[in-house]
């Protein structure tokens, strides 16, 4: 796996580009007038899609009708030395269609307990937490 990174402006919008051609614009978002994320979001993001496909993929070999499906991710930092990694961090999934909310539950902690790789790596320092909410209720695990 590889990507690239180009300097697109005069200060910090970079471009990066995958091995097939798609590509996301990170910026410094403290900047006025940011056109891209910042790092630390594109790493939320991640955790996001990294996740979101597991999920959706354990539903729909469950034969499960997703017809929306959304995700929240919030992380909180720590100072520590000079930079702010994450300490935590909270995905919440939203989903709506006919759903069985055990098969929910269960995708979403197969997904950061086995399969997802960029929570995987992230684990050994970043407390992960997760909610799962099927039809506008909150499933509990």
């Amino acid at each position: 796996m590889k990507i690239t990174l180009n300097r697109i402006n005069d200060d910090f919008l970079f471009e990066c580009t995958n091995a097939q051609g798609n590509s996301i614009l990170l910026d410094n978002t403290t900047q006025p007038g940011a056109k891209g994320v910042s790092p630390m979001e594109s790493v939320l993001m991640a955790v996001a899609g990294c996740s979101g496909i597991d999920v959706v993929s354990i539903l729909k070999k469950q034969r499960q009708e997703i017809t929306d499906f959304k995700a929240e991710v919030e992380g909180e930092r720590i100072p520590v030395d000079d930079a702010k990694p994450f300490k935590s961090i909270k995905v919440k999934f939203f989903m709506e269609g006919t759903i069985d909310p055990k098969k929910a539950q269960k995708a979403a902690q197969l997904s950061f307990e086995k399969y997802c790789s960029v929570s995987k790596t992230l684990e050994p320092t970043v407390e992960i937490g997760y909610e799962v909410w099927v039809n506008g209720d909150i499933v509990q695990p």
